[in-house]
Parts: C-alpha cells; structure tokens; sequence
C-alpha cells in the first residue's frame, strides 16, 4: 500500500487545524494573557508539518480507497492531539508531554478526562482553546475536511465512511458527499449556536457559554471550572445543558433531515431515539426515586434535579457534573457506567457502543433462544420494519468481540500496574467509551493527573480505538491492509 495519498491529506489536515488555532490566538492577545507565543509556535508547528507533506506528496494525490481513509483517520487522531498538545506543553512546561498528550487526546476524541486542575486560574485562551478541541472532535475534524477537500479535487467518500460512527456510515443524505458533509456541520454549528445563547440567557458570561457550548454539543464535557456546573448551582443553567446534551445525543442525520424537510416526522420514525429517550428519562426517574428513598436528598424536586442532570451527562458520554455522584448509593453510579457504555445514539457526538448496536444484540439474542425452540423457524431481524442483513449482525457481533476483550485488556493492564479494581475498570470503561469521568480515584470530583504515566498512554490508546470505534484501528494490524 502507498501511503502517500493519505499523507497528501494528513497534510491538508494539519493546515486546517492549524487555522483552528486563531480563534485562542486572537483571544490571548486582546487579553494579553501570556499564551500567544504557545499559540504562535503550535501554528507554526502544525502549518510548517502540513505544508512539507502537501509538498512532499505532490502529484501523487488519486480517487481514495477504503484502506486510505482508514490510514487518514488513524494518522490524523494520533497526530493532530501531538500539536493540539502544545500549546499547553508550552505554557505549562511542568505539565510533561505525556499529560499533555493525554489532555489533547481527551479533547479531540471529546472524552473530556482531563490531568489539570485549577481550571478556574488558567487563562482565558487555554480553556477556550480546550473547548474548541473538544468541538473539533465532536463531529470530527475528518468530516470538515470532507467539505473542503473537493476543493482540492480529491474526493472524500472513503473518508466519511470510516469517519462518521454506527449506521452513518451507509447512510448518503444528499447527492453528494461534501453536501452531506457540510448539512451535517450546518446542523451542528447552529446548535452550538443556540446553546451558547441559552447558557447566555441563562446566567452564564459569554465566554463561559462558548466553551461550555463547545464541549456540551460534542458531548466532550471539558469545563472552565474545577466545580464544573457546580459553580453556578444554577437549575437554569442546568436545564439548558440537559436539553442540549439530550439533542447532540440523538442522531445528526434525523437532525438534518427533520431541518431539511422541516418537520418532526424524522423524530418519530427514528426507532432508535425513541429507545434512547425512554432509556434516559426512565434512567433519570429511577435514579431519582432511589435517590430519595435512600435518603440521599429531603425531597424529591432536589433528588430529580441532581438526577436529571448528572444521569444525562453520563449517558450522554458527557461527563459534568454537579456533585460528587461517586458518594451516591453504589447503584446508581453503577447504573449511569452501565447505559453510558450504549446509550447514544448512531450519527451522534457521543461514544460508547451505541443504542442501535445494542437494539441488534438484544434482538439477536431473542433469535437464538427461538432457534433452540423452533430450529427450523425463520426469524429474520427488523429494525424500522426493514429486515436486517445477516452481514449487519456479524458486524455488530465482531465490534461487541472487540470491544469486549479490549474492555478486558485496558482493565487488565491497569490492574497489573498498580490500580485499584474500581479505578481500574471504570477508568477504562470511560476511556474506551470517551465517557471521561470514572469512579474511584478517577471520579467526577478528582482527575486523571494522579495517574501514572503507563496508565495514562493505556487510556490515551483506548480514548482512540473507542472514538474509532475500534474495527478501524485494528483494521490495520492485518498484513493484507499494507499490500497493494
């Protein structure tokens, strides 16, 4: 395999997020926060880096294959958090490049596990510059590049299939795929848009509302503030995040549908919204009723609230927080670990398994006990009234393999290294799942800075298979993906 095209493209890539670096650099320099030189020199970095490999593999640009997507998308993950490292490896000089690493890595995959505290202290840029990561990543700088990349005469299917997560990747919203790419980046930015004008109206400054609008509508959770929501205690403020995490949760696909065609039917024929919604909102009056029963909270409207709010951050693979839900009952952080690992949707910001993969393993397991019933009986699957190809589920079957024995193996290599059983599995539980906030060492109110280093590469490669969902990686472990 020649790897030059997908270079070429890398290249393009790093000029792109190069470019993305502005908006921080701008902002540090009317603050004159003393963060403009770290911005400058990662600009330069990652302009210099995609001009030499635009210049190197010019000329030897062609129509994309599968296997170059797929080498794209893996080198653009690994390398752009290098450069989105930078600016803080620069302006925190004790941070280390491991945690910095790290820190990128958990923006761009919109994880939202995080090393720095003092948040509250940081400058203004550094903070905006993590949210815009995080927004980057959330529908992926991949797909942005996509709309451009005709431009450049280069065609981006491949692209966008291995790219964009679950039932997207065969799904074609518009005749071509740079309009697809550029409907489903309309949607995304006017709801950014709207949220960041909600946490406005709501109490929040508007600096604060652009980072949070960043991080809530990629799902990615990276806040200003140590306390995260808590900060502002706000049930306002609160309820403007639930109603946008609950929307970048669903699928952007019945998004740009429903806006195109400017109706709700969309909604109501999305089975899989449905199945998320009811899982949320009954997850969140569960938690609710054994939050009061328990005594955790006086009354129920407290015990709702907190409910509400902590239960969808986590379910959404968000990750704020309002309180320390780790001193909860075990059950309920147990629980919101649990539906966090499946319940968004396809097509969404958000990571984790997916709500649609999970409705074909339910329905798959249903089968095989009919079969042992009826051996003989034909019980095909239907979703949305359409029979499901047996190639589908042998798909769903190989990613829920590898997700389980990577789940297996990231728990294990943290345990053989010195972490407790619980910091163990639910640290690589929301890695692998770009959850961020785990239990035990790792909870909603600590960080991942008292990791050491080996564990946090382990987390930092399972916040990349889990944003690319896996397959996509290990495709690339097999000898035949490298022969022409």
């Amino acid at each position: 395999m020649r790897p030059r095209p997908a270079l070429s493209l890398l290249g393009a890539l790093l000029l792109v997020f190069a470019l993305a670096m502005s908006m921080p650099l701008v902002v540090s320099v009317a603050l004159d926060d003393g963060t403009a030189h770290a911005f400058a020199a990662a600009m330069l970095a990652a302009g210099a880096a995609g001009v030499v490999l635009r210049l190197l593999c010019a000329g030897r640009e062609r129509s994309l294959q599968a296997r170059d997507g797929v080498l794209l998308i893996v080198l653009g993950w690994g390398v752009l958090p290098a450069f989105g490292a930078l600016p803080l490896l620069i302006h925190l000089p004790g941070l280390g490049a491991t945690r910095a690493y790290f820190e990128a890595m958990s923006g761009l995959t919109a994880t939202g596990a995080t090393v720095l505290s003092g948040l509250d202290r940081l400058p203004e840029s550094i903070n905006l510059w993590r949210g815009e990561m995080q927004w980057l990543g959330g529908m992926g700088v991949i797909v942005l590049a996509v709309a451009i990349l005709p431009l450049l005469g280069i065609g981006g299917r491949q692209l966008l299939k291995a790219e964009v997560p679950g039932t997207m990747k065969d799904t074609q919203l518009s005749p071509r795929i740079a309009q697809t790419a550029k409907g489903l980046w309309v949607v995304y930015l006017l709801l950014t848009a709207l949220c960041a004008l909600a946490y406005r109206w709501a109490g929040m400054s508007w600096f604060d509302a652009a980072v949070h609008a960043y991080s809530t509508v990629s799902l990615g959770g990276f806040s200003s503030h140590d306390a995260s929501f808590a900060y502002w205690n706000s049930p306002r403020i609160e309820a403007v995040a639930v109603v946008f995490m609950l929307l970048a949760g669903a699928n952007f696909a019945t998004h740009f549908v429903a806006l195109r065609r400017f109706s709700a039917a969309p909604y109501r024929d999305d089975r899989e919204i449905r199945s998320y919604l009811l899982l949320i909102l009954g997850s969140v009056l569960l938690i609710g009723v054994f939050l009061l029963v328990q005594g955790t909270y006086a009354d129920f409207a407290t015990a709702f609230r907190f409910a509400a709010f902590n239960v969808v951050s986590v379910a959404t693979t968000t990750g704020y927080a309002t309180t320390d839900y780790a001193k909860w009952p075990v059950f309920a952080p147990l629980w919101m670990l649990f539906i966090g690992a499946f319940a968004a949707s396809s097509g969404s910001t958000g990571g984790g398994i997916k709500m649609i993969r999970a409705q074909l393993m339910c329905r798959q397991a249903l089968r095989e006990l009919h079969r042992v019933l009826h051996p003989n009986a034909t019980n095909p699957i239907k979703l949305a009234g359409r029979v499901v190809d047996n190639g589908v589920i042998l798909s769903v079957l190989a990613y829920m393999l590898a997700y389980g024995v990577t789940l297996a193996a990231v728990t294990l290599l943290l345990a053989a290294s010195g972490a407790d059983p619980v910091t163990a599995l639910s640290a690589a539980a929301a890695a692998l799942n770009n959850l961020g906030p785990g239990l035990g060492a790792v909870g909603p109110a600590g960080t991942y800075a008292g990791l050491p280093d080996f564990q946090l590469w382990v987390l930092t490669a399972a916040m990349l298979l889990g944003r690319l969902e896996l397959l996509t990686v290990f495709v690339m472990l097999i000898p035949a993906f490298w022969r022409d």
